[in-house]
């Protein structure tokens, strides 16, 4: 987890408390009015002082027995205040005097008598909903804009979250092109766009998007110069002649932590600690391959250094029979259908057609997976449409 830091509200959304939100006032903080129409004293009829009660304003007069004023909703109730007669519950006459019209029900003690509002009605006592110091919500609540509302409601400019991690993003490859058409074996560079939207989908804040080619010194300057919490890279995992990836971790003693999954497409992701507090997450250059380690590797790491729970893992049975890998598992792109998921075509290392139209990848096992078989699926940040997708 990175260290907490104090940020205002409106800077908070989607991060995760921690530290408890206190009440810092009660809440109510004074007694105040539910409804609009009058605040009454003692029984009716009652004599209507001429100046109204408005929310925001200071401690009204006193009311005396047999007295009433007109209030609106939210403001401050007056000192002995029997109760909030509602503006359709009450009539005025010729002479100014006010009468309580309320409905009773049949057999009730007031049916047939005078009508009268119960003591406190439509009054919202002072500490209602809390008192101050109350704790309301604990350490690692996700900030929702519910929580947003209550914090500020209970007196706080700022909260104490676990920010989001920062990330540098390295695009390698010199084959890469970042405009125009795929022309002279070189191709366009997908990657570089897609990342940096998705690991903010993520909760990360990208710091940095760099495009370094097949440059092992730049690499290696790269890598050693950043102060991101995760550095993610693209490509040049494997043992390639311009893979530099590995190399450039052995040479600054960085600890590899995951050094391929059997998991296809993806094999040849990583995930290795660079320094004391920065992780560095290799991802392959095949973009659905990609995809594979950021929901597989990144988004993990990513959820643990921002203190968030890890998403319930659930299932649906498959519409359609999977072709599976001998050995490995397949994460297969797939829509939800009603209970079912349904595979995507396109679904190759390369391809991006298939994830592109896609809700989530399922886990399928060595061997495939036959119609109607249930496989865990791996839900895509958007398509949970969760407060974690964080597109700004």
């Amino acid at each position: 987890m990175t260290a907490p830091v104090p940020v205002p509200l409106d800077a908070a959304l989607g991060l995760v408390l921690a530290a408890p939100l206190t009440a810092l006032t009660d809440l109510p903080s004074f007694d105040t009015s539910a409804m609009d129409g009058w605040a009454v004293a003692g029984p009716g009829p009652w004599d209507v002082r001429g100046e109204g009660v408005l929310a925001g304003h200071g401690e009204p007069e006193p009311l005396t027995d047999g007295e009433a004023v007109r209030i609106a909703t939210g403001a401050r109730v007056p000192q002995d205040t029997t109760a909030v007669l509602r503006s359709e519950y009450g009539r005025t006459d010729a002479k100014g005097r006010l009468h309580a019209v309320i409905p009773q029900a049949h057999g009730s003690a007031r049916a047939g008598g005078t009508p009268m509002p119960g003591q406190g009605r439509d009054i919202r006592p002072r500490g209602q909903e809390c008192r101050s110091g109350d704790q309301l919500l604990p350490v690692g609540t996700l900030v929702t804009p519910a929580v947003l509302g209550l914090a500020a409601a209970a007196g706080y400019d700022t909260l104490t979250v676990v920010p989001r991690p920062r990330v540098d993003v390295l695009v390698l490859g010199d084959e890469l092109l970042t405009e125009g058409l795929p022309h002279d074996g070189r191709i366009r560079d997908a990657l570089g766009p897609m990342l940096p939207p998705w690991l903010r989908a993520l909760g990360a804040e990208v710091t940095a998007v760099r495009r370094i080619g097949d440059d092992a010194k730049a690499l290696h300057r790269a890598v050693t110069r950043s102060g991101a919490d995760v550095i993610v890279t693209t490509g040049g995992t494997a043992a390639g002649p311009v893979d530099h990836v590995h190399p450039v971790l052995r040479r600054i003693g960085a600890e590899l932590l995951v050094n391929g999954v059997e998991v296809r497409p993806g094999h040849p992701m990583l995930l290795a600690r660079t320094k004391e507090n920065q992780h560095l997450v290799g991802l392959p250059g095949n973009p659905l391959a990609a995809v594979s380690g950021l929901l597989t590797l990144a988004e993990p790491l990513l959820r643990t250094l921002a203190a968030r729970p890890a998403p319930e893992p659930y299932t649906l049975p498959l519409r359609e029979a999977v072709h599976g890998h001998p050995h490995d598992t397949r994460l297969v792109p797939v829509v939800l259908r009603g209970d079912h998921a349904v595979p995507l075509h396109y679904n190759g290392p390369a391809m991006l057609r298939g994830v592109a139209g896609a809700d989530a990848l399922a886990v399928v096992p060595p061997g495939g997976a036959r119609p109607g078989q249930e496989t865990e699926l791996l839900d895509l940040p958007w398509a949970a449409a969760g407060i974690g997708v964080c597109f700004t």
